[in-house]
């Protein structure tokens, strides 16, 4: 079972400031397109989103929101609770919690803000910030109909269980990425969201490898 202080003391841990293009162009199979470059070197649409722990007796469940059908952008897809933020002076951590209790009725003081994961860039001009923070369980979510269609949780101990990430390739901007995917139970969770959950990931088994 992943310990509450031990994700808390990763993500205190100092890190080298990353440049997240090159996390992106890392994935990128092939020729770049130059639309893609354009795109990346100064995404225009800053974004948080809260990836949310809630503690049960039998360990950590992470936080996840099925967008409603209708909506623009990303419309069915498993995301973190989040959205953009806004232009004037505020924050990603007031943003993500300013989001989830818009989306799924998360009370901001309810969530006890741990950090931030490194900014990622996606390839649709995003660039998103992802707040961890901790939730005492248990959460009743009240989901907003017009942008939730559902709140569920899954076991972190899922996806640190091995073989539970998948590569896969999509074609976007005349480029070929390679991108993940999680699956729990009927679900599929891809795109940014598998991203950020992938570098989620990552901390953690940096602690269980230098350890």
């Amino acid at each position: 079972m992943v310990a509450r202080t031990l994700i808390e003391q990763q993500l205190r841990r100092p890190r080298s400031p990353a440049d997240p293009r090159e996390r992106i162009l890392a994935n990128v199979v092939g020729p770049v397109s130059d639309e893609f470059l354009n795109l990346i070197s100064a995404p225009t649409r800053r974004a948080a989103v809260l990836l949310a722990l809630i503690e049960h007796p039998e360990g950590l469940n992470v936080l996840f929101t099925e967008r409603a059908a209708h909506l623009k952008d990303h419309a069915g897809q498993i995301s973190f609770p989040g959205g953009r933020i806004e232009p004037r002076g505020e924050t990603p951590v007031d943003a993500a919690l300013r989001e989830a209790q818009e989306e799924i009725g998360l009370e901001p003081q309810d969530v006890a803000v741990a950090g931030a994961l490194d900014t990622h860039v996606t390839g649709t001009g995003f660039s998103v910030t992802p707040v961890v923070g901790f939730i005492s369980g248990p959460f009743l979510a009240r989901p907003d109909p017009a942008e939730v269609t559902s709140v569920f949780e899954v076991p972190l101990s899922h996806f640190l269980a091995g073989d539970t990430v998948h590569e896969t390739y999509r074609e976007r901007l005349g480029c070929r990425f390679r991108s993940y995917e999680f699956h729990y139970e009927n679900r599929l969770i891809w795109g940014a969201t598998a991203a950020i959950l992938v570098t989620f990931l990552q901390l953690i088994l940096e602690d269980k490898t230098n350890g």
